[in-house]
């Protein structure tokens, strides 16, 4: 993220996170409720250091079923507290005793039968209460920018997540381009952060040209909180009504085969942006391992976004973002955020 232009301007603070795992709560927004009936316990767990394989595992255990039995719809950090649904498959449907499942580091919140497996993806969002501390930065110029935030939101890159403990998921993604063989399920990740890699660099020069929350002529659209699109259509005031109103936003390519979808100064800053360094290579890959054109919004405002001083240099964040939106990119538009975890790590 330290590499990707900022859109509000420069720095007004330092500062570190996941000091502890409680300074970075996550807690998942669910997309349905649950059936009540079914061969599926879904399970609404708290975790405290934990990733989400790690406890999928756990839980597997616990309930003697193999790993296939197991569903969740997002993956969720390690130096964290976090929670999320997971669901286990139990055909006789009889759930061994959830007591037994509890632990310092694990708790079960609630439990329902559901009709279905869950699937990847099948959250609304996901909340955020963010602790910053060591904070450094002038106190009205930071809540300055949290005011910029919340008003006109935050580029929506890809986080640092999509690629990888040490970054080089690109550059493994570019080696089984040229034919390295890798497990399969480690393809999908690099699939996911070559594409990641070319959203960002679209996004990232219009963020350098100040059109990534305003229009281009022939701008493809999506929807907000869906990921539905439409365009491009000749510019209108009602469009830009809707843009103003967060109803609409531009989008970049998640790129695949097929023919880009924008037009004119859209199109072109997208193929100017992805024509030079290792960009064809990854775009040519991307279309033979057989991905189509997908489109992703270039805007990103986090909801509800409130912010309060906990003490001297230690400030609290709360806010929500869409399914596949990253708090980092929040992080970014205020400065300099380390993470503490990361930064302590051996290297």
């Amino acid at each position: 993220m330290d590499e990707l232009p900022a859109a509000h301007g420069a720095p007004v603070l330092s500062a570190h996170i996941r000091t502890t795992a409680e300074d970075f709560f996550v807690e998942e927004l669910p997309g349905f409720e649950p059936s009540g009936a079914g061969e599926h316990l879904l399970l609404t767990i708290e975790k405290r250091g934990m990733n989400t394989a790690f406890a999928a595992k756990r839980i597997a255990a616990w309930a003697g079923v193999g790993d296939m039995a197991i569903g969740y719809a997002g993956l969720k950090d390690r130096h964290a507290v976090t929670r999320q649904r997971i669901s286990v498959h139990l055909p006789k449907k009889i759930a061994p005793d959830l007591a037994s499942l509890q632990s310092d580091d694990l708790q079960v919140l609630d439990h329902q039968w559901h009709s279905r497996k869950l699937p990847r993806g099948a959250l609304a969002g996901n909340r955020f209460v963010l602790v910053l501390r060591a904070v450094e930065g002038d106190r009205d110029a930071i809540e300055a920018r949290l005011q910029a935030i919340a008003a006109l939101g935050v580029p929506n890159y890809f986080g640092e997540q999509r690629f990888g403990r040490d970054g080089d998921n690109v550059a493994q993604a570019l080696a089984m381009f040229r034919g390295r063989r890798v497990a399969r399920e480690k393809r999908g990740l690099l699939l996911s952060a070559a594409r990641s890699e070319l959203f960002n660099r679209v996004l990232a020069a219009r963020v350098l040209d100040r059109t990534w929350n305003r229009p281009l002529p022939g701008e493809v659209w999506m929807l907000d909180g869906r990921r539905s699109v439409f365009g491009p259509e000749p510019l209108t005031d009602d469009l830009l009504r809707r843009l103003d109103a967060f109803d609409i936003h531009p989008t970049g390519p998640l790129w695949g085969r097929g023919e880009l979808r924008t037009q004119d100064a859209a199109a072109v800053r997208e193929q100017s942006a992805l024509a030079e360094g290792d960009a064809p290579a990854l775009k040519r890959g991307l279309e033979k391992a057989g991905l189509e054109q997908e489109r992703r919004a270039l805007r990103l405002r986090p909801a509800g976004l409130a912010w309060r001083w906990r003490e001297e240099g230690v400030l609290e964040l709360t806010f929500a973002l869409p399914a596949g939106a990253y708090a980092t990119s929040v992080l970014a538009e205020l400065g300099d955020v380390t993470d503490a975890p990361r930064a302590s790590a051996p290297q």
